[in-house]
């Protein structure tokens, strides 16, 4: 059965939702998304906020909410945390750079992600095939950053 405009019509209210207010579970999307009259299952609404590229991040309060790619008002972390924990190996200063290791063909994802939203620390990125170099800011602990970036990739040493 053809979805005829119902798909498209769903996500573009879910985005003027997202952008709206402060969403913070997929329980209230659908609360909200029926008081519209677009009533969706929470599957639906999962795989539409993955099509959407939404994540959730932390909002200016401290709690977390669905973001947009893009939105400035949240500290958009998440999609970073994503990447380093599904690809980063491992993460080791060496002088004022980071060499950050990774799946061969996969050292693209992780300097394109820091590149993307980077942390302040970071001043650049140079890319090869399964290694990053991460270049840290002036004033930048090298060895408390491999820490952080360690515990964004959720790496146990």
């Amino acid at each position: 059965m053809a979805d005829r405009g119902g798909k498209t019509r769903r996500q573009a209210l879910i985005a003027r939702l997202l952008r709206d207010e402060s969403i913070r579970s997929q329980g209230v999307l659908a609360e909200r998304l029926a008081e519209q009259g677009c009533a969706a299952t929470q599957a639906t609404i999962s795989r539409d906020l993955e099509e959407l590229g939404a994540v959730r991040a932390r909002a200016g309060d401290g709690g977390l909410a669905y973001v947009l790619p893009g939105e400035n008002h949240v500290q958009a972390d998440a999609p970073l945390r994503r990447v380093l924990a599904e690809y980063v190996l491992s993460v080791e200063p060496a002088g004022n750079l980071l060499v950050l290791r990774t799946p061969p063909a996969c050292a693209h994802l992780i300097a394109a992600a820091l590149d993307t939203s980077p942390p302040e620390e970071i001043a650049g990125t140079i890319a090869g095939d399964d290694t990053v170099f991460v270049a840290v800011r002036d004033g930048t602990d090298p060895k408390s950053f491999a820490g952080s970036l360690r515990a964004l990739a959720q790496l146990t040493n």
